[in-house]
């Protein structure tokens, strides 16, 4: 399991002590540094690769709201403090979570989690399968200089008018200047498929078909031969 770098921020020494006893009872926890002020904090975040960073609001000089604004690129951090008023300003600043003084471990083991938590929900979604997986849910089309919303679910099939598409959709139909290969490419090919040189239909939509034909929402459209196989390996899978 990979170790989670800490920063540890308090111009008490005591506070300084007792988190770095919680932080050594949590055997992810790597405690890399200590510091009693933000501006000796400031220059140890230069040299030092730091993933979460326990923080206390008020220092002299320098306190941990204006610090934390002063970080192009700050690392995940938990704010530390005896002044329950400055919870707004951290949730503001998307801070993991607040801690109040006096720290039980038991809030401050859930706070670690939230930091957990976090960090999961982020590598899922930057992972190659999620990004893979996601698919946009609508597509913006070009009319006029006016782009118009349709969401993918509901669109039915593509017409080919030759300088032209028609967009039919559940609710209406949409005229968009291109070809229809053109518009095919921006739409998912797991979704929609060409039948014929003027037509492509959505898979999802399709209530009945034959060697020749589709039917979407009672309208036959044609199968041509050049893409008769194709369209029949998409509906076998």
């Amino acid at each position: 399991m990979k170790s989670i770098k800490c920063l540890l921020i308090d111009d008490e020494p005591p506070a300084v002590e007792l988190l770095e006893k919680y932080a050594s009872m949590i055997e992810q926890l790597e405690v890399v540094g200590t510091s009693h002020s933000a501006i000796k904090a400031f220059d140890m975040l230069k040299d030092t690769s730091v993933d979460l960073m326990f923080l206390d609001i008020q220092m002299p000089v320098l306190n941990g709201i204006d610090f934390i604004k002063s970080l192009k690129n700050p690392p995940a951090i938990i704010l530390t403090t005896a002044y329950r008023e400055y919870a707004l300003d951290g949730y503001e600043l998307d801070i993991i979570d607040y801690l109040l003084k006096p720290i039980a471990f038991d809030r401050f083991l859930k706070a670690v989690d939230k930091y957990r938590e976090r960090n999961t929900l982020i590598a899922a979604e930057n992972s190659p399968s999620a990004t893979i997986d996601k698919e946009p849910e609508h597509i913006f089309f070009n009319v006029n200089r006016t782009h118009h919303k349709l969401f993918l679910k509901d669109i039915l099939h593509l017409e080919s008018l030759k300088d032209y598409v028609r967009i039919h959709s559940i609710k209406d139909s949409l005229v968009v200047k291109g070809n229809l290969g053109t518009i095919l490419s921006q739409l998912p090919d797991n979704q929609f498929v060409r039948t014929h040189r003027s037509f492509a239909v959505s898979l999802k939509h399709i209530s009945s078909y034959s060697q020749s034909e589709v039917e979407i929402n009672g309208k036959k459209i044609p199968i041509g031969s050049s893409y008769r196989e194709a369209f029949l390996k998409n509906m076998i899978g």
